[in-house]
């Protein structure tokens, strides 16, 4: 039986920063509220966008009308303001000579399968699970035990690769093993507080976990 990793999206395969902060930009002004900072939106990209838009300051019965805005604009803008990260289309390609792979996201998991199919990635995934397949996203085990359930896998040799403590802690809370990287939006301060393997880039997280199985 074949390893499995299990990749999260934003700030570990993708950057899709200015899709989102022009998302962020252009909802904000649609329904005339001061626009959050660049950094202030950063800081909160892994969560929903549901608790995003509330932290930065949405009153919650106006929550969904944001979200709804923000997806209509993201939907358009998305591919076109979307890279690979340095090293991820060689992750997963190396990843997928040895490994059955999938992607557990908080995005909406149909603007990343169609980011994934536009960057000719996609076929390497066996399963992709997106904000709207479960009830509880990550930090919750739930995301992953979904990816699994659709995977012939052995809990003992799966991995998530994450930039964020969400990532690792819901990994944790699946009984799975983690590599946190540094090329998104967790610092190494923050990542040290709750990972135990860092890497620089998904790549190299690639290459222990080839090593290490």
């Amino acid at each position: 039986m074949k390893p499995v990793i299990l990749f999260d999206l934003d700030g570990t395969v993708i950057d899709s920063t200015e899709a989102i902060l022009d998302g962020f930009r252009v909802t904000f002004e649609t329904f005339g509220g001061k626009v959050p900072s660049d950094e202030a939106i950063k800081n909160e990209v892994g969560h929903t966008l549901e608790d995003m838009f509330l932290t930065l300051g949405v009153a919650r019965d106006k929550v969904d009308e944001h979200v709804h805005c923000y997806k209509m604009h993201y939907r358009i803008i998305s591919c076109e303001k979307t890279v690979l990260l340095d090293g991820a289309k060689e992750a997963i390609e190396e990843a997928s000579t040895f490994a059955t792979l999938g992607v557990v996201t908080t995005k909406t998991g149909e603007y990343s399968r169609i980011l994934l199919e536009h960057m000719g990635l996609m076929h390497y995934f066996s399963v992709l699970i997106g904000r709207e397949d479960v009830q509880n996203p990550k930090p919750h085990k739930e995301p992953i035990l979904k990816a699994l359930e659709k995977l012939e896998h052995d809990r003992s040799r799966t991995w998530m690769i994450g930039d964020t403590c969400m990532d690792i802690e819901s990994a944790k809370n699946a009984e799975v093993h983690s590599i946190a990287v540094t090329s998104g939006y967790g610092s190494l301060e923050v990542l040290q507080k709750c990972a135990t393997l860092i890497t620089s880039n998904v790549y190299e997280a690639v290459k222990h976990i080839k090593k290490s199985d």
